[in-house]
């Protein structure tokens, strides 16, 4: 982390501030008396409630934007270094920060710091763990990719000496925190615009490791292969959890009419009977786990473990119903990666239906590219599989990669697929082919779930 003096700040400008970590980042720098302003592309209900807030916020990223009273520029990943705003930025010499960066600085203010890694579930567990300590009485704070009902938002700011928030591989941003407790959920190919392999990504969550203080913890899903491997090196106490010879597990599972678990807990010798869960699949279970352990690390009760549990009833865009149109379910959900659809479609397996429809929007052409064959197979039991064209994200090279490509290896394997390239398409052909009982879901990390709104009239 960059070597900065904030008590000599006093205006701070995030390059990119709509995203659901810059406008957490940018929230908890607000409530501590600095001067935030900020740009983003366009508008959106993040950026209305900052400026409800007092921050000053421009659409658009222009060199105009920038003035000489910012005394510090943060951006993402995301901005190129041709960004006007971040030429400018550097023809003036005003310091600079990444969000990654900035968040291991916050982290570093806390006396607890907890850090949620893993290729997938980050959002999920980092909200049932919020959950947990936020109905213990314990007050942290708590920067989280995704809209939690219980905070009415993605950030919360608590008074108390705990900070909880999602580490992300992704560029090895998560390289700039200094946990207490690192969490790390699993480790899979994924991002491999960036990474070389999965020996590569194994070797960043090593280095995550590493950074974690050896005062502290580090909580691993023992279903990680070889996963001695990547804690060897830690001087710390390691806790692992997934498998009967772990530290905690969970024996006796019974599923209710909608697919959510109830499980009796075993932790180190100890056995919790009737942890209930408000959300499905055995990928929850896992993340449900790794939530109990940080709760217990932090000393808090299986009372409040099981009622916060309990009152959790997912994360915004994962397997979150949208509404009912007639007798259809409306589902929305954020996968995007090949293991992530396999544990969404596990979830609808157990919730009642008739008939599964899915609209994916594969999400970049590299992802797209990397798991193509992955992508096919997981889809091609669907009863009827709608592919919207590819959403780019920051990319601009399709690699040969399209809608159709998918869609038509999709019905190659025996599936029943169909691709088309607008929202309205998608729209009208649902509108005359979805049926009573149907059980409809928008999946993608793109903007997919503008097609279940416009069909419940949002």
């Amino acid at each position: 982390m960059k070597e900065m003096n904030f008590n000599e700040l006093k205006h701070i400008y995030f390059c990119g501030i709509g995203g659901i970590s810059m406008s957490g980042l940018a929230r908890v720098l607000l409530e501590k008396g600095f001067k935030i302003s900020g740009s983003d592309a366009k508008a959106s209900n993040i950026t209305k409630d900052l400026e409800d807030r007092g921050v000053n916020i421009f659409i658009g990223q222009n060199a105009g934007n920038i003035t000489e009273d910012i005394d510090l520029f943060v951006y993402t990943a995301a901005i190129h270094m041709d960004n006007p705003e971040f030429a400018m930025v550097e023809k003036m010499n005003i310091p600079m920060m990444s969000r990654a960066e900035l968040l291991g600085y916050v982290m570093s203010k806390f006396k607890e710091g907890i850090a949620i890694s893993g290729t997938h579930g980050k959002t999920t567990t980092t909200s049932m763990l919020s959950y947990i300590l936020l109905d213990s009485g314990v007050d942290p704070t708590i920067s989280v990719g995704g809209v939690l009902k219980k905070i009415e938002g993605n950030i919360h700011i608590g008074a108390g000496d705990i900070f909880v928030t999602e580490a992300c591989e992704y560029t090895n941003s998560f390289l700039e925190l200094n946990p207490t407790i690192s969490v790390i959920l699993n480790v899979e190919e994924d991002h491999m615009d960036f990474f070389k392999d999965i020996d590569d990504i194994r070797n960043s969550f090593k280095e995550f490791v590493k950074n974690t203080s050896s005062e502290g913890c580090i909580i691993i899903n023992d279903q990680i292969e070889n996963n001695g491997e990547i804690i060897d090196d830690f001087k710390g106490h390691v806790i692992r959890y997934g498998s009967e010879k772990s530290d905690c597990f969970v024996t006796n599972i019974r599923y209710d009419d909608f697919g959510y678990p109830t499980f009796d807990l075993c932790h180190k010798g100890s056995t919790y009977n009737d942890v209930k869960l408000c959300v499905g699949g055995k990928h929850n279970i896992d993340n449900a786990l790794a939530s109990i352990c940080v709760a217990f690390e932090l000393g808090v009760s299986i009372e409040y473990i099981k009622k916060g549990l309990l009152e959790f009833e997912g994360a915004d865009r994962r397997f979150e119903i949208k509404g009912n149109l007639g007798n259809i379910t409306v589902v929305d959900d954020y996968a995007h990666h090949p293991s992530e659809i396999a544990a969404t479609l596990n979830i609808a397996k157990r919730y009642p239906h008739d008939r599964l429809v899915v609209a994916f929007q594969p999400h970049t052409f590299t992802r797209t590219k990397a798991f193509f064959e992955e992508f096919a197979n997981a889809l091609k039991d669907i009863d009827c599989c709608i592919i919207a064209k590819i959403y780019p994200a920051r990319e601009t090279d399709n690699l040969g990669m399209s809608a159709k490509l998918l869609s038509d290896r999709i019905n190659a394997l025996g599936g029943n697929s169909k691709d088309f390239d607008t929202f309205d398409e998608i729209e009208n052909y649902l509108l005359e082919n979805l049926h009573d009982g149907d059980l409809f879901i928008t999946m993608g990390a793109g903007d997919i779930v503008r097609v279940g709104e416009v069909l419940l009239g949002k």
